[in-house]
């Protein structure tokens, strides 16, 4: 009998097999977490990542060359194009062809389409040679996969060939460009605006923040460093709407950076459609009338002289409802179009292409060269006795004894006073007003105000300039809008705190821009709301969808008793104004003069500077005017004839009550008249 014997393992040959077994286990979970990452990686890869990645891939292979987009339009109030963009058409090339016998005889055959469909000049033709340098094989000017401009404004038969022969010219695009035209009348230029290439305008805010995504932008918002933009006025301040979409061609390119593909032409978007409020009509009334009176002032002395350096005129029409600027003229202007051939002749156009209604014009003859931003002078007046009325300094029925001049505090040598001296007696607040009394001013209001706020009056006085929009923005949207010149703050200046204010009160230390003028003068039609300047009624698709309107805005409003309104409006009164001696409403207004210190050959010179505000009719106002004439000395005759036919052209355009009312034609003698009769019958 076989015995069989089991022999027991001993300790140590027992953990070896236990650590075996830990080290497989092991082995085993590594193995299984790995692949379970690799796994887990590769979803993430196919399903999350993959579509970006492949995006990248494409992107890496492929260059949008920008297009220019083609700008819309701003239009006068009635639809008449101030700028509009004409169509023309360009020649693209792309390099697809790569052997140069083959490049120089690409460009044989488009020298000879050029030659026998164009229309051009046999001694500036396009010659092989000039093409081929277009082209640039080295690579100097462009990258290889950009496509090269070859010609422009081509020739309807010219389009219509490459067009209908493209297949036998490998790599031509014909693209729409356009070419940005002004009104031929010059039409509130300054206001319009004008464009400049992309690239030398990052300076500015806006186009600086564009400048810095332009990278990131989708390819129709990408701008190109010789598109024209807008860099004043309407232009620029509808940049965006009017810019409308780049076209661009997608460019497969290869590792060397050169074309790997047939190219996508995308279209240029047009942009919007801009409807000015300007008038037209209005407008060119307005530059005539400024015209005429500087042309009178120099010619026709008035107060003893002629105003040979009135040079310059500024007037701003404002609707006092709707807010709307039917009229905004700086003289003298220029014509933009000069720049639509590309050519600068900025010399020629520097001195006029500033907007004088809200920005300084620099003569160089003023002490301080803010020659189209005097003082306010007397159309302050309005103002100062309303906030005397409001602060409790008078009553409306307080009189006070006008002789003719005013003393400031107790210096007996700082004696102010009033146009010619004229005494006027015993006078009330509204009078003050009619008479253009500066002893009221100073007596009654600048040393009472001072009287109940000391020094801290100068910031008080300050905060009611500001509610009227004067050293404030008019918030009209217009690039480059100065605030005004506000030197009552000067308290050294002037001598003393008392004295800074008596200056301010009868306006002889602070000046504003015509716009701010116009706005403040709707603002005492409108009895205290301060309303937006509008220079946009709407913005337009161009299939003549509206995009946006534009309607009243009110900035802020002050409140006062109507008493006050109602004392101040009917001081608003100034008699003899020969201008208007045959108007036909009843309208507020206020002429006023204030003085420049000018130097010329060395020689100190106080200059006078004409400024009239008015608005018509008194009652239901319809329309706020104010101008400016530096040096043309008193506003009564400097300013005044310029409002009247401003006020004359809107109420023909658009009727100061309402109803238009257009001047009849006068039939010559012996024919028929406009209404059917004789011209001599009754």
């Amino acid at each position: 009998m076989r015995r069989f014997t089991f022999m027991k393992q001993k300790p140590e040959e027992e953990g070896s097999d236990r650590q075996f077994n830990v080290r497989i286990n092991i082995f085993f979970f590594t193995t299984f977490l790995i692949f379970s990452i690799i796994i887990v990686r590769l979803a993430i890869l196919q399903f999350v990542e993959g579509p970006e990645l492949t995006e990248q891939e494409a992107g890496g292979r492929t260059k949008n060359f920008p297009m220019a987009p083609i700008r819309g339009s701003i239009l006068d109030a009635a639809g008449i194009p101030l700028a509009y963009s004409k169509p023309s058409h360009a020649m693209y090339v792309t390099l697809l062809i790569q052997d140069r016998s083959e490049i120089e005889a690409f460009a044989n055959k488009v020298v000879q389409a050029f030659n026998k469909y164009g229309d051009q000049d046999p001694e500036n033709a396009l010659t092989v040679e000039d093409v081929m340098e277009k082209l640039d094989l080295e690579f100097n000017k462009q990258h290889g996969y950009e496509p090269r401009w070859i010609k422009g404004n081509l020739t309807d038969q010219e389009i219509a060939y490459f067009i209908e022969n493209k297949s036998q010219y490998p790599g031509i695009e014909i693209v729409e460009e356009n070419v940005r035209y002004y009104d031929k009348d010059t039409v509130a230029v300054q206001t319009v605006g004008y464009l400049r290439e992309f690239r030398g305008q990052k300076s500015l805010e806006k186009y600086g923040a564009i400048d810095k995504k332009n990278n990131d932008r989708e390819p129709g918002l990408t701008y190109s460093e010789s598109e024209q933009v807008g860099v004043d006025g309407l232009e620029m301040m509808f940049q965006d709407a009017l810019r409308g979409k780049s076209g661009y061609m997608s460019i497969p390119i290869n590792p060397q950076n050169m074309i790997d593909g047939v190219p996508a032409l995308i279209a240029p978007e047009k942009g919007h459609n801009v409807y000015s409020t300007i008038h037209k009509e209005i407008q060119m009334r307005t530059e005539q009338a400024i015209v005429e009176q500087l042309q009178w002032l120099r010619t026709t002395p008035f107060s003893g002289k002629l105003h040979e350096e009135a040079t310059t005129g500024y007037a701003v029409a404002m609707e006092v409802d709707t807010g709307y600027v039917v009229a905004m003229a700086s003289i003298p202007d220029y014509d933009p179009n000069v720049w639509k051939d590309g050519t600068d002749e900025w010399d020629k156009v520097l001195p006029f292409y500033g907007n004088g209604t809200i920005s300084p014009y620099n003569s160089g003859r003023s002490k301080n060269g803010l020659d189209s931003i005097p003082w306010l002078g007397s159309t302050i007046k309005p103002l100062s006795v309303l906030i005397g009325l409001n602060e409790g300094l008078f009553g409306a029925n307080d009189y006070y004894n006008d002789q003719g001049f005013a003393q400031i505090g107790n210096d007996t040598l700082s004696k102010v006073r009033n146009s010619g001296s004229k005494a006027l007696g015993s006078i009330n607040a509204g009078k003050a007003i009619e008479k253009s009394s500066n002893a009221f001013m100073i007596d009654m209001v600048g040393e009472k105000f001072y009287a109940k706020y000391g020094a801290k009056g100068i910031e008080k006085w300050g905060k009611y300039m500001k509610d009227f929009g004067l050293g404030v923005s008019t918030e009209s949207g217009l690039p480059q809008e100065f605030l005004g010149k506000i030197d009552y703050r000067n308290v050294e200046a002037a001598g003393s705190p008392m004295a800074a204010l008596s200056f301010a009160s009868f306006g002889q230390s602070h000046g504003y821009t015509t716009l701010q003028l116009a706005q403040y003068t709707a603002m005492l039609a409108n009895r205290g709301e301060r309303i937006k300047p509008q220079l946009a009624s709407k913005i337009e698709t161009q299939d003549g969808t509206v995009v946006k309107t534009f309607k009243r805005e009110v900035i802020n409003k002050v409140e006062f008793q109507d008493r006050y309104w109602d004392e101040i409006i009917r001081g608003m009164n100034t008699q003899g104004l020969q201008a208007f001696e045959d108007f036909g409403y009843d309208f507020a207004r206020k002429t006023g003069t204030s003085q420049m210190t000018i130097y010329e050959k060395g020689k100190k010179i106080d200059a006078d500077n004409g400024v009239f505000i008015a608005f018509a009719p008194r009652e239901n106002p319809k329309l706020a005017v104010a101008v400016i004439i530096p040096e043309g000395g008193f506003g009564a005759y400097s300013a005044a004839p310029v409002a009247r036919k401003m006020f004359d052209a809107y109420d023909e355009v658009y009727g100061l009550d309402g109803t238009p009312h257009p001047k009849k034609e006068e039939a010559p003698e012996g024919e028929e008249g406009v209404d059917g009769t004789e011209s001599g019958e009754q």
